[in-house]
């Protein structure tokens, strides 16, 4: 009896911080959010409700425009990611000496250990007209000049690569790493070839952490701001770039609620036209054993 009780303290104890992030700071504020976009402002402190807000932003086409635009360059970054990230995830899990994979997993963590503001700076460092990059290709007589390599997609998409491509490794290191290794050996024997066995194998039995990653590297995508805004400047044209001057340079909350609930639907369905698409669901991508 004792025993039970303990256990039952010890789940409420451990349980406790869990509950009251997932409240506190996402179902509340997501609830707040979701309240002031349904509010329609008439006049100082005269406010009421309806959807005059969502048909407002479905009137101006440079916002829904955004929205598509940020929906598609995100896919765009994921896309790339996945291509990046699965080479050095299967060479981690199935190639490389155990003793090795901490060093080479620790290599992809060093990218966070510094905030994304310092490593857009970074890249800023490298691409901007008098930088490193663009100093290096003249002293090789590449260009006679300097050369802007910043304020466009490609580097907003090369940044954001960099910045999300580890939250793709990591799921399909954890799903490759509990695949057998008789499983390519026998898809060797009955006369495979690699990309045979690549696609018959290996990819199906990858497919919950390739279904979770592009999720994580997605959403993360379509939420970022500092990236964006400074590698890609004025040309930029993200919607968080949108929801934050709704938010502080015009304090138009109740339009900024808006944006931000019609970013978390339209990401949410995205997401869910992948997953069937891909014939996963949450369950068994998210909880995989």
């Amino acid at each position: 009896m004792l025993r039970n009780d303990a256990t039952k303290l010890s789940l409420i104890l451990l349980m406790t911080p869990f509950i009251l992030w997932i409240v506190l700071l996402i179902i509340l504020p997501q609830l707040g959010i979701g309240y002031l976009s349904l509010r329609e402002k008439l006049g100082p402190n005269d406010y009421k409700f309806g959807f005059a807000n969502y048909v407002d932003f479905l009137q101006e086409p440079i916002y829904w425009n955004t929205l598509l635009r940020t929906a598609w360059m995100s896919i765009l970054v994921t896309i790339l990611s996945l291509f990046v990230g699965f080479p050095i995830a299967y060479y981690i899990a199935k190639i490389a000496r155990r003793r090795s994979r901490a060093a080479l997993f620790l290599l992809c963590l060093i990218p966070l250990w510094v905030s994304d503001l310092v490593r857009a700076f970074g890249w800023i460092v490298l691409l901007r007209e008098t930088g490193i990059i663009s100093g290096a290709l003249q002293s090789v007589g590449l260009i006679e000049g300097p050369v802007e390599l910043l304020y466009n997609d490609v580097t907003v998409v090369i940044g954001l690569i960099y910045t999300v491509v580890l939250f793709m490794i990591v799921p399909l290191v954890s799903t490759l790493d509990g695949m057998d290794n008789s499983l390519l050996e026998a898809g060797y024997n009955l006369g495979g070839s690699r990309f045979t066995v690549f696609r018959m194998i290996v990819v199906p039995y990858a497919m919950p952490g390739i279904v979770a990653g592009c999720i994580i590297t997605f959403m993360l995508t379509a939420g970022s701001y500092l990236t964006p805004i400074l590698l890609g400047g004025k040309n930029s044209m993200w919607f968080t770039e949108q929801i934050y001057d709704q938010f502080i340079t015009r304090y138009n909350w109740e339009a900024g609620s808006t944006f931000g609930v019609l970013l978390l639907v339209f990401t949410s369905f995205v997401v869910w036209l992948g997953l069937r698409l891909t014939g996963q669901n949450l369950a068994s991508t998210v909880a995989k054993d």
